[in-house]
């Protein structure tokens, strides 16, 4: 049976992580689990430890063990987040050759080129899974990046044709529902708003998903609100910080501590690096037009 099937022993601790629940993660017993998802589950784990920004006890944890792949992806991930980029990058391209057809080579191998911008690579490597529905997710991310919709939009009609009602299905027909748009947009809210409000799924990142339909229907009190809940939550979670911006941009509300705010706690984040690209743009448009002086 797989150990992420809906009848897989795995499929609370995965759903767990894909919902943000990190500390859920880093909670949950794995003693009684079988062999075949000691590892699996290990490694959702030690993604869990990087995601709560602990990518030093990650690095320590593996130590040594570098030779098993899933845990040399995770290696190699740990040390981009943290900063290394030469040496993960030199990782996971040595893991694309050796070990393309490994799932977590696949996922945190394709993470890593995604960020360095390096997309028709990160889509050569996903595009060798077998079934991961973790791949099919980020394919999905990395085509709306690239503005392909309908490509994004066809990768999740065939997943639900073998993956059914699966979480991570559902998130990313939700992903591409926020950007066809539409009664979509409803149907993206029903998802996000279940998470939300589920025990067991209300996370800081089921909240933002909810706030973002919330806001692309219009209902900005409301978006407000669940951006409330999760700002309480995690003060310092830097997609809620990002969002809150953009609701108060549309609110009319002032942004100067917000913007400061996600400066010091994710100054690499990609709100910040498009807001200083138009700003560059704005003020070179406006170079071309100089004040009259009436005489």
């Amino acid at each position: 049976m797989d150990p992420f099937s809906p009848e897989g022993e795995l499929l609370n601790i995965q759903n767990a992580f894909h919902t943000g629940e990190y500390q859920t993660v880093l909670d949950t017993s794995t003693s009684s689990l079988s062999t075949q998802s000691a590892l699996p589950a290990r490694i959702l784990k030690l993604r869990a430890q990087i995601a709560l920004g602990n990518t030093n006890e990650a690095l320590a944890d593996i130590e040594g063990e570098e030779d098993v792949p899933d845990l040399a992806a995770v290696k190699a991930y740990a040390q981009y987040t943290a900063g290394n980029t030469s040496k993960a990058l030199q990782t996971v391209e040595q893991l694309a050759t050796d070990a393309a057809e490994n799932a977590t080579v696949q996922v945190l191998g394709g993470t890593v080129l995604q960020a360095e911008g390096r997309s028709e690579e990160a889509l050569a490597l996903l595009s060798k899974h077998q079934g991961s529905l973790e791949a099919v997710a980020l394919i999905v991310q990395i085509h709306l990046v690239q503005n392909r919709t309908d490509l994004a939009l066809k990768e999740v009609q065939a997943a639900r044709r073998w993956a059914q009602d699966s979480l991570l299905v559902n998130l990313a027909e939700s992903w591409v529902g926020l950007r066809v748009g539409g009664e979509k947009y409803q149907a993206a809210f029903y998802v996000f708003e279940e998470l939300a409000q589920a025990p067991s799924t209300t996370s800081t990142k089921s909240l933002v998903g909810q706030a973002v339909a919330e806001l692309h229907l219009g209902r900005l009190p409301e978006a407000e609100a669940a951006l409330q809940q999760a700002m309480e939550k995690n003060p310092k979670d830097a997609e809620v910080i990002a969002n809150t911006i953009v609701l108060n941009v549309i609110s009319g509300k002032d942004v100067g501590e917000l913007v400061e705010s996600l400066r010091s706690t994710a100054p690499q984040h990609a709100f910040l690096s498009d807001l200083e690209e138009k700003s560059v743009l704005f003020d070179k448009a406006a170079s071309k037009y100089s004040a009259k002086v009436a005489s």
